[in-house]
Parts: structure tokens; sequence; C-alpha cells
């Protein structure tokens, strides 16, 4: 996965369908990207770094591509993959997750069962037991993987606006948000577009 060379809306799409893989002390997690949200740094109204804002919270927004940024929200861990330079404050959120192994642990975790074990940016972090110090490490090189050989490829992907981005101009409806149309681990999808997991992969 090149997240140097290419635009952050191009990574955010070719993410649906890459497996993901976090190892913790007991057991492996993977699953499959099927909803991701790009965020655009400097002009991005809903950005972490929207004109160029940096905290210490912040501060793995601008490493290196390649970069875990993990920030937590009403209590949720959510995962942003860094897309560009060092500097250029972009990424991708990983929204959901279509879980594969180690799901009767998830369910554990998440005290939920079905759909609801991953289908959103705070549950499958929960789901897969990610931990908050994650944030600054680099994919690939620790307990986070993604998979980019044994992937499934998408029938048909979604852009629409993202979520949880009220007030914010343009850029609250801005099509920056991609799914992998008719998934049902898709966030707040409707039951009525849902269609059997596999019926979604090519």
């Amino acid at each position: 996965m090149d997240f140097l060379q290419r635009d952050t809306t191009t990574i955010a799409k070719d993410l649906l369908g890459v497996k993901v893989i976090y190892h913790d002390e007991q057991q492996t997690f993977t699953g499959y990207i099927v909803e991701t949200e790009a965020y655009l740094g400097f002009d991005d109204k809903a950005a972490h770094g929207f004109n160029g804002k940096r905290t210490p919270k912040v501060a793995s927004l601008y490493k290196q591509g390649g970069t875990i940024y993990a920030h937590v929200m009403h209590t949720h861990l959510l995962i942003n993959f860094v897309t560009q330079q060092a500097d250029i404050p972009e990424g991708v959120l990983i929204r959901a997750v279509e879980p594969e192994e180690g799901i009767e642990t998830m369910a554990y975790h998440r005290g939920k069962t079905g759909y609801d074990i991953t289908n959103g940016p705070g549950k499958w972090t929960k789901a897969f037991n990610i931990p908050r110090h994650i944030d600054g490490s680099r994919l690939n090189e620790g307990n986070l993987i993604i998979d980019t050989k044994n992937r499934k490829y998408p029938r048909a992907i979604v852009e629409d606006g993202r979520i949880g981005i009220p007030n914010k101009g343009e850029w609250t409806h801005k099509p920056l948000r991609y799914t992998v149309k008719g998934n049902p681990y898709v966030s707040r999808l409707k039951k009525s577009a849902m269609l059997p997991p596999d019926e979604t992969w090519k």
C-alpha cells in the first residue's frame, strides 16, 4: 500500500477490502475494511489538521504516511492511517470492518453479536482489543498489520458524505466517505440496503 505517492481519496477507496490484522497478547483478530473516510488536512474544516493546527494530541497526524493516528472521541478509540509525506496532516479513518478471525472474542469484547460487532469506527477497535497507545506507531511494524495481497475487492463503491460532521460548510457534505456497497457491516446502513457479505465482493 503506497501511502506517500497518491492522493488521500484514492488511498481511502483502495483500502476497501484490505485485510486488517491485530495481534494482542492472547490471539489474532482479522477482518476486511468496508468503510473509510478521507480527511484532507489544511483545507478540510472537519480534519484535525485544518489550518495546520498542531497540538500534542494530533502529533501523529503530521508523521510520515503509514503512521497510525489514534484518537479518542466520546470514549471510543478511532484509528486513522496517515497518508502523505511528513508535515502534511492527511489521513483515512477506518470506519468499519467485516470480521473474519476471532469473532467470538470480538463479540465478548463488545457485548454484542451480529453486524453490530464491528459496524462503526469505535466498535471494531474495541472488538479487536486495540489499545490507545498504538497512536504514533507504524503500520506493519507492530501489532497492527494490513495485508494488501490476501485482500478482497468491492463489487461497487459508494461515495457519500462523512458522518458526524455538522456545521463545516461544504466539507459537511463532500463525498469523502467510501463504503463497500451493500455490505451489512457498513455503519448506519439501512436494512433494506444490506446484501449478504459475500455478494458485496468480486
